[in-house]
């Protein structure tokens, strides 16, 4: 029998290197930087297996230091609010990719039709929600479809087989 393993590898703010290009149909001349700088992947993407099937749309991002959270990519923001008691922020990145963090405290300058920067300051990791105390959890629509947020900060990694037992 062989078990099934993907390497979460730990993962780092553009001065580690790891900056990436948009997926195929999104705008190409974009570098996506890590939301939180020295992160790792805390709960994986995992594709529900139908439009309204369970599954974890998004990742959940454990920071090693500060909670800080950055702008991925340059967008305008389309929703800062409170859903459900947790602070949620959604931008939308242009070429029908959007991104949704939580939960997070946003400055009060953050509303809906603020451009933000690459790399600018949105807020940080606050309590709530369904990630884990201290975790973030990021989202990624394209044109309405929810995808896998590795595509945008880097790629998935490859998985390795290993022999079990």
């Amino acid at each position: 029998m062989l078990a099934l393993i993907l390497p979460l590898a730990p993962v780092g703010f553009v001065d580690a290197g790891l900056a990436a290009s948009a997926p195929p149909g999104a705008s190409t001349d974009v570098e996506w930087l890590w939301p939180i700088s020295g992160a790792y992947v805390e709960s994986p993407y995992v594709a529900p297996a139908h439009r309204y099937g369970p599954g974890h749309r998004g990742i959940d991002l454990r920071p090693a230091g500060e909670a800080t959270v950055r702008a991925p990519a340059a967008g305008t923001v389309a929703f800062a609010g409170a859903v459900a008691g947790r602070g949620v922020l959604t931008i939308d990145h242009g070429g029908g990719i959007v991104t949704t963090f939580e939960p997070i405290a946003v400055g009060v300058e953050l509303r809906a039709g603020v451009a933000v920067r690459r790399g600018e300051v949105l807020g940080r990791i606050d309590a709530g929600g369904h990630a884990a105390l201290g975790a973030l959890h990021v989202g990624a629509r394209l044109d309405g479809e929810y995808i896998n947020p590795l595509l945008l900060f880097g790629g998935i990694p490859r998985a390795v087989l290993l022999p079990c037992c």
